[in-house]
């Protein structure tokens, strides 16, 4: 069975966080978790790389012990080293590590003291008050504890988009096999591109109900047949994904497409003004009385009860029906419409490729511009840039722009925030940017009023341009930081800042919702990739699911602008 890219990852970043936890060499530790980021943003799969004989020793970051034991994973399933490891360190020790407070070593505490190593032992221990007794705990640290496993243990267990797709995808082009074969899409909260899927709807028609089904459970990663009819089938997949797979005629087809890419919300709003009309809506079509009046297509579904086609990303009755009855609904933002990225590493911080190769890769993809913007001196783990070496880079994308024609590579850094509120260079060097991205790296703790603070005093520095990964969330290992979005998008807007929809896929940050509350308020945001590979730069498609969730157009995005508009926006009145 083939191994996922996903996969892979998980393994090492499992290892990477045991290793930790035994106080292993931090470098070696390091090389693990690069590795997984590496293989995670890979275009292609690593299964096929190594059968048209690929040398992995040649992807950055990975070297020949990494890339053997990344072989072993691909050819066996198992990683030899973590299975050994495991076997010493047993549980859920390494998914412990991710909790907020905690972290490698107050983990193994917990264990070679209290013997905890699940989510189960650690809230146990929590209500009981044992954790608040050892060395570096105390009160605060355990009611921390207790709340953030009480809000696990009640949390469905969904998967980044990203890593919907690479299974996803895979299976589409598996039923495009079968014999009779015709329409094939994953409806759900895919189509919709929610940062987060729980599971994938698949609907098909073909000729062959039959035939499709027995070819469906078939699949060589499907672990678990959990039902199979004529018409519907559900599986678990070996990574735990469930797959429902639904058979539907073609004069339903529209109608079935309707009603599973949901949202149910959306759903019961549709079918209230069907209701008003004397139809009835259901997933076979549009019906008047016992006659089929519509079906085969969505735009003839939304047409029969006064509505124009409303795009997947924006069905969660926010407003999209409205809209659509009074002819208002937003000329969505496509990939088409980006002319540069404006937030991506080089290897003079934590990328891994040089300036030039990062905007060599940007100018295949028919760019315009790209914004080199390494971290700032505080970052001493990235080997952020001091005011010395950020002069040396400028004066080194001097001279890469003479190289070039019809392509702009922008002078940048990512900023840090410091906790006062001030930025980590000083102004006599920003000054000689074209643009910053301000971020906060640390100090996630602070009360919503202090970090609120924190980021418009930073916002009041005339260099300040755009507000990096606002709330500092990462999907399923890190909760946003506490702070007023709607206190900062106002002040963005009084000082002529902008924020960030952040497309890598564990960020997506802005959220949908704060891309919206963005249009609303007039603060206009950048879809960038933060990418420190260059094939980092095909996240973009992640941020643009993203903001299209949330209602923009390309006239909200700064970097669908040319070059000297873009340049305009970025000067503070």
């Amino acid at each position: 069975m083939p191994v996922h890219n996903s996969e892979i990852a998980e393994k090492l970043s499992r290892l990477a966080e045991l290793l930790e936890i035994q106080g292993a060499n931090p470098f070696r530790i390091r090389a693990y978790r690069k590795a997984a980021q590496t293989i995670e943003s890979l275009p292609h799969h690593v299964a096929s790389m190594l059968a048209e004989g690929a040398d992995l020793s040649e992807l950055p970051g990975i070297g020949k012990d990494l890339a053997t034991k990344i072989q072993e994973i691909v050819e066996t399933g198992h990683l030899s080293l973590l299975d050994q490891i495991s076997s010493q360190l047993p549980g859920q020790l390494a998914e412990l590590a991710k909790i907020p407070t905690l972290g490698p070593k107050r983990v193994k505490m917990l264990y070679d003291i209290l013997g905890i190593q699940d989510l189960k032992g650690l809230a146990k221990a929590a209500r009981a008050g044992n954790i608040r007794q050892l060395h570096g705990f105390g009160p605060k640290i355990e009611a921390k504890i207790l709340a953030e496993t009480a809000r696990r243990s009640g949390r469905e267990q969904r998967i980044k988009i990203s890593t919907a797709e690479e299974f996803g995808e895979p299976i589409l082009d598996y039923l495009q096999q079968a014999k009779g074969m015709k329409d094939a899409i994953i409806a759900g909260s895919y189509r919709r591109r929610k940062d987060t899927i729980g599971d994938l709807d698949v609907l098909v028609t073909c000729t062959h109900a039959n035939t499709i089904m027995d070819h469906f459970v078939a699949y060589d990663e499907v672990e678990t047949v959990v039902s199979k009819g004529h018409t519907r089938a559900t599986v678990i997949l070996r990574s735990g994904l469930q797959v429902d797979l639904r058979v539907v005629p073609e004069e339903s087809y529209g109608a079935a497409l309707q009603y599973f890419t949901g949202s149910k919300a959306h759903n019961i709003a549709v079918r209230s003004l069907a209701v008003k009309k004397g139809l009835k809506i259901n997933e076979y079509g549009v019906f008047r009385g016992e006659t089929r009046i519509a079906g085969r297509t969505e735009k003839d579904v939304y047409a029969q009860v006064g509505l124009r086609y409303i795009e997947p990303e924006l069905r969660e009755n926010w407003g999209e029906v409205e809209a659509g009855l009074h002819h208002a609904l937003p000329d969505l933002v496509t990939i088409h419409n980006i002319r540069g990225d404006l937030h991506v590493h080089s290897k003079a911080s934590d990328g891994h490729f040089s300036i030039k190769d990062m905007a060599l890769a940007a100018q295949a993809k028919g760019y315009d511009y790209l914004a080199i913007c390494d971290h700032s001196q505080r970052v001493t783990i990235a080997h952020g840039l001091d005011a010395t070496r950020l002069a040396a880079q400028i004066e080194e994308i001097d001279r890469l722009n003479q190289q070039f024609k019809n392509f702009t590579i922008l002078k940048g850094a990512e900023v840090d925030i410091l906790e006062d509120g001030s930025l980590d260079l000083p102004n006599d060097m920003l000054t000689q940017l074209d643009l910053t991205v301000c971020a906060i790296h640390y100090q996630f703790n602070l009360t919503r009023a202090k970090q609120t603070a924190r980021i418009i005093r930073a916002m009041d520095n005339p260099y300040f341009s755009i507000l990096a990964h606002p709330t500092g969330r990462m999907i399923n290992e890190r909760e946003p930081y506490e702070v007023d979005m709607e206190q900062i998008m106002a002040a963005a807007l009084e000082r002529g800042c902008f924020l960030e929809v952040n497309a890598q896929p564990v960020r997506l940050d802005l959220t949908d919702l704060h891309c919206k509350m963005a249009k609303e308020m007039g603060v206009k945001v950048a879809i960038s990739t933060d990418a420190h590979r260059t094939t980092d730069l095909e996240f973009m498609r992640f941020g643009v699911g993203q903001a299209r969730r949330g209602w923009l157009e390309p006239e909200d995005i700064l970097n669908t602008f040319f070059l000297t508009a873009l340049k305009k926006k970025l000067i503070r009145s």
